[in-house]
């Protein structure tokens, strides 16, 4: 078949149109791939930093309950007045209740100085434990008098008493009717634990 100057005239403008709309259509099909490209690297990115938010989100979630769970404690501890410096003044008084409520025939105590348990390092500054060791021998009518007294000394604060031992032994005295007689005799090691945080605004 052969084509004609004529026709070849004729079909120019057809030509060069359709040259233009293929390349039309390949620019933007190029377009829309670039696009497409820069929208998934957007939600790539958009989703790694809702990855990194929910991370920081937890951590600082994580943190807030690690901190409300050790101000619970700090706000245990210093209800119980067991921060800060020993109180032998308290020691002394609690004793004497409780020896009047549970009228205790004898009594006696004594308490050694006071020395460092374990430093224990914090920010800003170290939390020190300090003991302080009671020795006490107390008469008894039955053994339920020692667990009472401890069970008292406990709930009066002032210090975390600690057992360390307790001996329970009979003092070999008959029971008579006309006197109250201990039968019992014990004598027991109790640390008195104090917690000094350095790091505490005064």
């Amino acid at each position: 078949m052969t084509v004609t100057r004529d026709e070849l005239r004729k079909l120019a403008l057809p030509l060069v149109a359709a040259a233009a709309l293929l390349g039309a259509g390949a620019a933007l099909i190029w377009f829309a791939g670039e696009s497409l490209a820069a929208s998934q690297r957007q939600l790539a990115q958009a989703q790694a930093e809702r990855k990194q938010n929910a991370e920081r989100l937890a951590r600082i979630a994580e943190e807030e309950r690690e901190v409300s769970e050790k101000l619970d404690v700090y706000k245990q501890l210093k209800s119980l007045n067991i921060l800060g410096e020993e109180r032998r003044l308290e020691w002394a008084d609690a004793i004497t209740r409780i020896r009047t409520q549970r009228e205790l025939l004898d009594l006696s105590y004594r308490v050694d100085r006071q020395k460092l348990l374990k430093s224990v390092a914090g920010k800003p500054a170290s939390v020190d434990f300090f003991a302080s060791t009671m020795r006490v021998q107390l008469a008894l009518l039955h053994e339920e008098d020692l667990l009472r007294f401890l069970a008292d000394l406990r709930a009066s604060g002032n210090a975390y008493y600690s057992v360390r031992s307790c001996q329970l032994g009979r003092t070999g005295q008959a029971a008579t009717g006309t006197t109250i007689t201990p039968r019992l005799r014990a004598t027991c090691e109790i640390d008195l634990v104090t917690v000094i945080d350095r790091g505490a605004k005064r």
